[in-house]
């Protein structure tokens, strides 16, 4: 295929993945958040990064079961979108929720567990954000795989911060952390049988 086509098919993925957010401006314009839009917003941008998330971490056995490798082109801009709803996600917890006072902040840790984890999830999130270019990957060289299977770390703690914060194990919940748990899975299978097979 043409650059040109994949560029436009990348466009077309990436304005796709936009919509999401441009519908909670619009909402938030004329007034369709709810009863507690802050709220809204808050759940809905988190709800958005852990299905980046997963997204991002089903591209590689997806491609590989059914040998579609051209999923790899996305994988980069899913996982920069999944940077970007969080980032979302955060500050409208730090801006809108907290009004910027650390001290509320500090205050709410202790009796909100699932904050610290969201916190951590989104820390995690920063450095492959940082070195998600071309250039940065080149640089750190095999660095680079290393850093990036913080992926998993982040993963894993962004689905405790949903079960923390929602404090029910059914529904939604459930299918992520089923989700997860299979991604998570599938590639720690993998790395034994690829063990096994050395020491065979």
């Amino acid at each position: 295929m043409s650059k040109n086509y994949w560029r436009l098919i990348k466009t077309s993925v990436f304005l796709f993945f936009l919509m999401p957010f441009v519908g909670l401006i619009f909402d938030a314009i004329y007034d369709q958040l709810g009863a507690n839009p802050i709220e809204t917003l808050h759940f809905t941008l988190g709800d958005w990064a852990l299905r980046f998330l997963c997204l991002g971490l089903a591209i590689t056995p997806v491609r590989k079961i059914f040998k579609q490798n051209w999923l790899s082109r996305f994988r980069r801009m899913i996982g920069l979108y999944a940077f970007f709803y969080a980032s979302m996600h955060f500050l409208v917890f730090i801006v809108l929720d907290l009004s910027l006072s650390w001290e509320a902040l500090l205050d709410e840790v202790p009796k909100s567990p699932y904050i610290l984890m969201g916190l951590l999830t989104y820390l995690l999130l920063i450095p492959l954000a940082m070195t998600s270019t071309n250039a940065m990957q080149k640089r750190l060289g095999k660095k680079w795989l290393s850093l990036h299977k913080l992926v998993y770390v982040a993963g894993t703690t962004a689905v405790i911060h949903y079960l923390w914060l929602v404090k029910t194990i059914d529904g939604e919940p459930i299918f992520y952390a089923s989700l997860m748990f299979i991604l998570l899975s599938y590639r720690l299978f993998n790395y034994f049988k690829a063990r096994w097979s050395l020491s065979a």
